[in-house]
């Protein structure tokens, strides 16, 4: 097992850093299929480092919790969230740029992949808490996007409307294609929740 955080003086920083992000990236698959296999609550720090091959210590390098692991898959959603809506054409309403960002978005998963963090983001309430305040994140990063696309100043309110009608109804297509379990594509459920916003607007 590794005794130490994998960076070391002697290697070129190139190499550090392409060892630093596999053996996050390690750490988090290993996490999560532990998560899996014995639930959130039974998987211990010491079970995903033996399963890893490295030491607890190599693990608190990288984080500071088992939910800073299941976590990880969550990071960089917003940056995401925000390149794919600049992406969109502004020949259309906000809401229909952002629903069609969504939808591309959503073609690019895993499906099975999404069902199971999603799952695993429910079982606490410590995750269901974080859970929620990364769509404050995702809210933020779609209003700044919206506001780029549509700098008046005027619209900046309504604007903001939108990126938390969009994220509410984002959320809750993803809690009905979760509870139906993914049989059927997450886009008919996306499509759905934006058409009923559309409809009661």
């Amino acid at each position: 097992m590794e005794n130490d955080p994998p960076e070391t003086e002697e290697e070129p920083e190139g190499l550090r850093e392409k060892k630093r992000r596999e053996t996050l990236q390690r750490i988090a698959d290993t996490g999560l299929r532990l998560f899996v296999a014995n639930g959130f609550e039974a998987t211990t720090l010491d079970a995903i480092a033996e399963a890893a091959g490295i030491s607890r210590r190599t693990i608190f390098y990288y984080f500071k919790s088992k939910e800073e692991i299941l976590l990880t898959w969550q990071r960089g959603v917003p940056e995401i969230i925000r390149t794919a809506v600049l992406q969109e054409s502004t020949d259309q309403p906000p809401l229909d740029a952002v629903c069609n960002a969504f939808l591309k978005l959503a073609a690019a998963y895993s499906s099975e992949h999404m069902i199971v963090v999603d799952r695993l983001m429910r079982s606490t309430e410590q995750l269901v808490a974080a859970k929620h305040a990364k769509y404050v994140l995702q809210e933020q990063a779609l209003f700044e996007a919206l506001c780029q696309m549509w700098p008046q100043a005027k619209r900046r309110n309504g604007l903001r409307i939108v990126a938390m009608a969009s994220i509410g109804a984002m959320r809750l297509a993803i809690e009905a294609w979760v509870e139906a379990g993914g049989k059927q594509p997450i886009e008919k459920y996306l499509r759905e929740a934006f058409a009923a916003l559309k409809s009661e607007i």
